[in-house]
């Protein structure tokens, strides 16, 4: 059995991003490493391939709902093109809710973190100077009310396993619960 084989049957015969089940094919994740291409690949539909094979991923966010479907794939593999596609339209309300209920391993996460994106970016420094990286712990340095909630992040609070965005002055993590984005002037790594 060939690699399309088995990714479409691991698949169960449909899209793993849509769920549509016709013209199925395989679509290999850029970065991801050392994984092989079986385990660093998708079953898409020709919609999805189509969309996905485009720069223009971010003008199709009507066509990207369909992620909350496979949003609750156990494969890490689909989890990783889920959430690099969501990430392009978080300012949606509908993708920071589904962000909010998705479960993802740590170590998944920083692969969908390695996405590329940012590689010609300036790199992500906290307070000091030091440098960020996805999967860090920082510390908050100054009381931050955190906008569209009741709660205040507290001077002191440890933020663990971070992920950073395309703006080099942001970092995500979750405290008190919620996912919320911190700016690095607030934060310090913490050793």
């Amino acid at each position: 059995m060939n690699i399309t084989t088995r990714v479409i049957v691991r698949a169960g015969g449909h899209c793993e991003l849509c769920g549509a089940n016709d013209a199925l094919g395989v679509y290999a994740i850029p970065n991801s490493g050392d994984r092989s291409i079986e385990d660093a690949s998708v079953a898409v539909c020709s919609t999805c391939a189509d969309v996905l094979g485009h720069d223009n991923q971010a003008q199709n966010e009507s066509y990207w709902r369909c992620l909350q479907h496979g949003m609750w794939s156990p494969h890490p593999p689909v989890q990783v093109v889920v959430l690099r596609l969501m990430n392009q339209f978080k300012s949606q309300s509908w993708v920071q809710d589904a962000l909010e209920s998705m479960f993802i391993e740590d170590e998944t996460r920083l692969w969908a973190d390695a996405d590329g994106a940012g590689d010609d970016l300036e790199p992500t420094l906290d307070c000091h100077g030091v440098a960020l990286n996805a999967g860090d712990c920082v510390v908050i340095t100054k009381d931050l009310a955190v906008k569209g909630t009741s709660f205040v992040a507290k001077r002191g609070t440890a933020v663990r396993n971070i992920s950073l965005t395309n703006n080099p002055t942001q970092i995500e993590g979750r405290v008190n619960g919620t996912r919320i984005v911190l700016l690095t002037q607030y934060v310090k790594k913490s050793l």
